[in-house]
C-alpha cells in the first residue's frame, strides 16, 4: 500500500503513556509518552500521579490486572474533560509485573468515529473456576457490534483460536489475515466488520488468573503501523526479530542474527534490560535494523513492551506509529 495513504490513516490507538512508581513506590509518576495530535492532554497528563487504586493506572495497579474502560464519564477517571477534547474514547491499563514486582503501567488511549472501526479484547481465565478462557471486557469501536455479540458468548481452551495460543505459548500471537487459516475462530463475524489482522498479547498480573490482550485491526483504522515481536537468546544477552507486519511494507520476516539488539541498546533494549515499557520519540535513530525499517517505512516513533511471565523476560513488542 502506499506510504502516503497509510499514513494519512488514523490508527486506532492514539496515545500511549507509560507510570512507574516512585522512589518509596507511594506513586505512580508520569516516565514517558507519545501523545501524536493531542499535545493538551499530553500537557496535563505530565503534571499528573496516581496512588493506588486512583485513575486508571492506580486502579490497575491497586487490582492487579488489565483494566478495559469503555467510556470516561462517571468511572474512576481523572482526565474525563481533556480526553474527550483530544477525540479519545476509551483506554486500556496494563501492569506490568516481575513476579509481584510492579515494573510499571503502560496505558493506551483508543479513538474512533463512525468511519473506523477496530476492536481490543481482555481475555481471561480463572483456573479454580474453568478450563476456558472468556471475555472479561472490550472495546469494539463504533460499527463492531455483531462481533461483539459474538465474542461475549465465545471461549476458549488453552492452545485453541488466538487467545488460546498467546495462553498455552506466554508468547505474543499473530496473525496476517483472520480469513485465512483455521487459528482464528470467529473469522466470519471479524471479515464483516473489516476486522482483518490480530494480535494477542499476553499479560503478566498478579494472581492465579491468565489474561491476554487481543488487538484486532481494522482495514481503514490499523491498530498501530508497525508492530513486531522480539524473542531474548537463551543467555539473555540479545534481542533477535521473530516477525511482524508493517501498514507499508508488507509482512515482517525474521531478521538474521547479525541483525540482533543488545541488551541495553535502544528502545528495544531499554525494555528487555529493565522489564519497563520503553518510548523511542525518533524511531529513525534506533540502532540498527529497527531505525533502517522506521526509515524506510517513514515511521516516526516507537514503543517497546517487555513480555514477562514468572518473573523471566519470554518476548519484546514493538509498535511503531
Amino acid at each position: 500500500m502506499d506510504a502516503a495513504v497509510v499514513a494519512s490513516k488514523k490508527t486506532f490507538i492514539r496515545v500511549v503513556e507509560v507510570w512507574v512508581p516512585g522512589n518509596d513506590r507511594s506513586m505512580l509518576e508520569f516516565s514517558a509518552g507519545l501523545y501524536g495530535s493531542a499535545r493538551r492532554f499530553g500537557a496535563a497528563s505530565r503534571r499528573m500521579c496516581f496512588g493506588l487504586g486512583e485513575g486508571l493506572p492506580g486502579q490497575a495497579w491497586l487490582e492487579g490486572r488489565p483494566i478495559v474502560l469503555q467510556r470516561f464519564a462517571g468511572a474512576n477517571f481523572r482526565r474525563t474533560e481533556a480526553a474527550h477534547a483530544e477525540g479519545l474514547t476509551c483506554g486500556i491499563a496494563l501492569p506490568v509485573f516481575a513476579g509481584d514486582f510492579l515494573t510499571a503501567v503502560l496505558v493506551i488511549f483508543c479513538g474512533d468515529d463512525e468511519d473506523h472501526a477496530g476492536a481490543i479484547e481482555l481475555w481471561s481465565n480463572d483456573p479454580a473456576a474453568s478450563k476456558d478462557m472468556t471475555l472479561d471486557d472490550g472495546y469494539y469501536g463504533t460499527t463492531a457490534d455483531a462481533f461483539e455479540f459474538i465474542s461475549r458468548r465465545t471461549a476458549f481452551r488453552e492452545g485453541y483460536g488466538l487467545p488460546g495460543l498467546a495462553w498455552q505459548s506466554r508468547l505474543p500471537v499473530f496473525q496476517e489475515d483472520l480469513g485465512k487459516g483455521e487459528r482464528f475462530l470467529r473469522a466470519d463475524s471479524a471479515i464483516k466488520v473489516g476486522i482483518n489482522r490480530g494480535f494477542v498479547l499476553p499479560c503478566a498480573t498478579r494472581g492465579p488468573s491468565t489474561f491476554v490482550l487481543a488487538f484486532l485491526s481494522a482495514i481503514a483504522t490499523p491498530i498501530v503501523r508497525r508492530f513486531e515481536t522480539w524473542l531474548p537468546a537463551a543467555d539473555g544477552a540479545c534481542l533477535t526479530l521473530a516477525g511482524g507486519f508493517c501498514e507499508i511494507t508488507g509482512t515482517v520476516r525474521a531478521g538474521a542474527a547479525s541483525d540482533s539488539i543488545e541488551r541495553g541498546q535502544g528502545t528495544l533494549g531499554r525494555a528487555a534490560f529493565t522489564g519497563v515499557p520503553m518510548v523511542g520519540e525518533s524511531a529513525t535513530s534506533e540502532p540498527g535494523l529497527v531505525g533502517r525499517a522506521a526509515s524506510a517505512a517513514g515511521l516516526a516513533a516507537m514503543v517497546a513492551i517487555p513480555v514477562l511471565h514468572d518473573g523471566r523476560l519470554r518476548a519484546v513488542v514493538a509498535w511503531y506509529f
